[in-house]
């Protein structure tokens, strides 16, 4: 099996290191296609997402890289997009007009009842604090509107693999363990399943937290359905550091492939 990773982050958004840098680390690590995916420009302020004025620059060094590489190492130039709005999604014409070999739809914003747009991704401690802050601690609020943004960035389609579908659960299990063994919260990661089946899309098996907090994402719990609907799917990294470029990936690799999953 090839070893391809197509979910990177670098300097051009909250990577920690050049694209350079991630280049030469995957290419030590066997990496027969490697794939830059920056947090997409967006209408708001975050510290986590590129500068508009940062996609020429960042098309420029992929282009270099892929000739730097050309022979050695497949590099393809991607972006995970944002799923904000009706007006700003993957589908939108922004980006729909940037050079790309691939695009990676997510969500990590989740609307507050009054519509304000938190960043309900990070480490779960600012999640909890975010909870309270801007949710009234409604945690049922929030996953259920997550779900929602992800059905509504898969009808919307423009992308070609959802990433890290059912993210949420990280933080929320946090705050109450037993969130994910509710009827209700399985049948919204199975109906986002489904959806993006239906649509034709890649589901991406993200395996960045498999070292540090022993889960991928989608769960392990979900991956029969996936193999029962014959998903396509692909195993991703989301690497934000040169050490880790192929955290997790190989451990993946062989839980799905083993046909031992309960």
């Amino acid at each position: 099996m090839k070893k391809v990773n197509l979910h990177s982050h670098t300097q051009f958004c909250d990577g920690k290191a050049s694209m350079d840098i991630m280049a030469e680390s995957a290419f030590n690590k066997g990496f027969e296609t490697w794939g830059f995916s920056p947090h997409s420009p967006v209408p708001i302020e975050s510290p986590c997402n590129m500068s508009s004025d940062d996609v020429e620059a960042f098309i420029d060094e992929a282009t270099r890289l892929k000739k730097k590489y050309a022979g050695r190492m497949e590099i393809l130039t991607g972006m995970e997009i944002d799923y904000l709005t009706k007006q700003s999604n993957p589908s939108s014409p922004y980006y729909q007009n940037i050079n790309l070999d691939y695009r990676i739809g997510s969500v990590h914003y989740v609307p507050t009842q009054t519509g304000v747009l938190v960043d309900c991704d990070g480490n779960p401690e600012r999640f909890k604090k975010y909870l309270a802050e801007f949710f009234n601690g409604d945690l049922e609020y929030v996953v259920k509107t997550y779900f929602s943004q992800i059905t509504k960035m898969i009808e919307a389609g423009g992308f070609d693999i959802v990433g890290h579908i059912d993210k949420i659960a990280g933080n929320a299990s946090e705050v109450d363990s037993e969130i994910e063994n509710t009827d209700w919260y399985k049948q919204l990661v199975e109906d986002a399943i489904r959806a993006a089946v239906r649509k034709n899309l890649t589901i991406e098996i993200n395996t960045k937290a498999y070292g540090s907090r022993g889960r991928f994402y989608p769960d392990l719990r979900w991956w029969n359905l996936l193999k029962e609907l014959n998903a396509k799917v692909i195993f991703s990294t989301d690497a934000h550091h040169p050490d880790k470029v192929d955290a997790g990936l190989d451990d993946a690799v062989q839980l799905y492939f083993n046909n031992s999953l309960s």
